[in-house]
């Protein structure tokens, strides 16, 4: 790629209505990424819902990705599960296939001690054929990855980097402090041009799904020293995630999805889905409409959005 940023977007997994793998929904969201100039794709991670979905579900996601991205953009595939013998029984699955890293989350359900995260990732590691990232998300694990956990587990050989998606200041730490080949990738989507700017090159997230080429664009506006592009982007960016919490996130992500043509459900049951006047209502909106002409680098309707808002 010709940008200086790495951008790896973390993909929603595309379903049917009894939660199978929809592959139609699962080659329009890779081709929106492909076409965006992407660096990677992690697949199955939290926002691919992997611990929700079937067992078959999330085999045939495995094999449709590899099928569809090996060799073309990094792939990453999620395998965290609540036990090292649950995440063995995965990693060995992806053993199987051509992959760039496996993502593990740390053991969630039950506490675990710091001595206990070592040996799990440890012996995963030991384990898996393709490089393994270590993710922290302790709002949902409720187990953190201690910084000198991170730092003696970037020891191992077989461990590539870490995904922080708690507070950034652990994230300079485990920079700063871990050898140069530990790749450490944030998750601020809010913030991203100033963490371009302050040198955090690389980053992961969910809502990358939505607009990878705005991404890819505020990353090579930071690039050239364009801060007044960089800022127009990241506030397009934070309107959209501020329209995706407003709603309680996964139903509007379906519709502004299904908006840019990519079909399916994008979280199993028990998820209730809105019926179709809501999401008519929705879609109807000048807000979702705004965001909508973001998403689709549409800068005339974008701008007079803005002039709006600021009315």
């Amino acid at each position: 790629m010709t940008h200086a940023a790495r951008f790896i977007t973390a993909l929603v997994t595309p379903l049917d209505e009894q939660d199978r793998l929809h592959r139609e929904g699962l080659e329009r969201a890779v081709q929106l990424q492909l076409d965006a100039d992407i660096d990677g794709l992690l697949i199955a991670g939290s926002m691919g819902a992997m611990q929700l979905l079937p067992d078959a579900t999330y085999r045939d996601l495995v094999a449709a990705s590899a099928e569809l991205l090996a060799g073309r953009v990094e792939l990453l595939i999620g395998a965290g599960d609540a036990s090292l013998s649950r995440t063995a029984e995965r990693v060995e699955f992806l053993n199987r296939f051509p992959l760039d890293g496996v993502v593990i989350l740390a053991p969630y359900l039950m506490p675990f001690s710091q001595a206990e995260l070592l040996d799990y990732f440890r012996a995963l590691a030991d384990l898996s054929r393709a490089p393994l990232f270590l993710y922290d998300l302790p709002q949902m694990t409720r187990t953190k990855i201690e910084r000198d956990t991170a730092l003696a587990l970037a020891r191992h050989p077989n461990i590539a980097g870490i995904k922080c998606s708690d507070e950034p200041g652990y994230a300079r730490q485990l920079r700063d402090l871990a050898d140069e080949r530990f790749r450490v990738i944030l998750a601020a989507p809010t913030v991203l041009d100033v963490f371009l700017r302050s040198g955090f090159l690389e980053h992961l997230d969910g809502v990358f799904t939505l607009c990878p080429a705005r991404v890819v664009e505020l990353g090579r506006a930071v690039e050239r020293g364009d801060a007044a592009g960089a800022a127009a982007l990241q506030q397009g960016l934070n309107r959209t995630l501020a329209l995706l919490h407003r709603h309680g996130v996964w139903n509007p992500f379906t519709e502004l999805l299904h908006a840019l043509g990519v079909p399916g459900r994008f979280k199993p049951r028990p998820h209730a889905h809105w019926d179709a006047a809501t999401a008519e209502a929705f879609l109807a909106d000048p807000e979702t409409r705004a965001v909508l002409a973001f998403l689709r680098g549409e800068p005339a309707a974008a701008d007079a959005a803005r002039a709006s808002e600021r009315a």
